[in-house]
């Protein structure tokens, strides 16, 4: 009994940082990185397909909660001659930085469902801050965080040498998010 006792109790213990580690996943098929931009006035969507989130979220202990969100830039998807450009040194640059980065630093509650998460977005080399405002729904198990926040492509050197003019394509691109996750705690 005392053995079975023991055995438990190391068990507990070993499996104890697990739980407090516990992550969430990320529902693919309900989820988007998307942002519009302007070019020539006009507004123009487009959409990552291919991002990955880790995200170890709980709203009671925010000051151990952690974000990160990884973007393959070259899965960027706006037309078809789009396409075919962004890959290119002169925007994404994917074949010296194929991916896109987002590392939360602190998040802070705002009210019951919206935070704003602060963090470092890296893009083609350049790291600048940045505060992410997010509002979360729960359906169920599932958990969406979205949101919306303004970037400026130059400050991440997207849009090089003529296409840094900011009267054929606006400077601000707004990136807006719609993130699906299981296993966030209840809000």
């Amino acid at each position: 009994m005392k053995s079975a006792f023991l055995s438990l109790s190391l068990f507990a213990a070993m499996a104890a940082p697990l739980v407090a580690q516990a992550q969430q996943a990320l529902v693919p098929a309900q989820s988007e990185i998307a942002f519009v931009s302007r070019q020539m006035g006009v507004p123009v969507e487009g959409k990552f397909k291919s991002f990955s989130a880790q995200v170890a979220f709980d709203p009671a202990q925010l000051a151990s909660s952690r974000i990160a969100f990884t973007v393959d830039t070259g899965s960027a998807d706006i037309s078809r001659e789009a396409n075919a450009e962004l890959p290119k040194p002169t925007w994404f640059n994917v074949a010296a930085f194929p991916q896109a980065t987002f590392t939360s630093s602190s998040i802070k509650r705002v009210d019951a469902t919206r935070y704003e998460v602060a963090g470092k977005l890296a893009i083609k080399g350049v790291s600048s801050d940045v505060v992410v405002p997010v509002t979360l729904a729960q359906n169920g198990a599932t958990t969406v965080a979205s949101g919306a926040f303004p970037i400026k492509r130059l400050t991440f050197r997207i849009g090089e040498k003529e296409w840094a003019d900011t009267s054929m394509v606006a400077d601000e691109v707004q990136v807006k998010f719609r993130i699906a996750l299981t296993g966030v705690p209840k809000l």
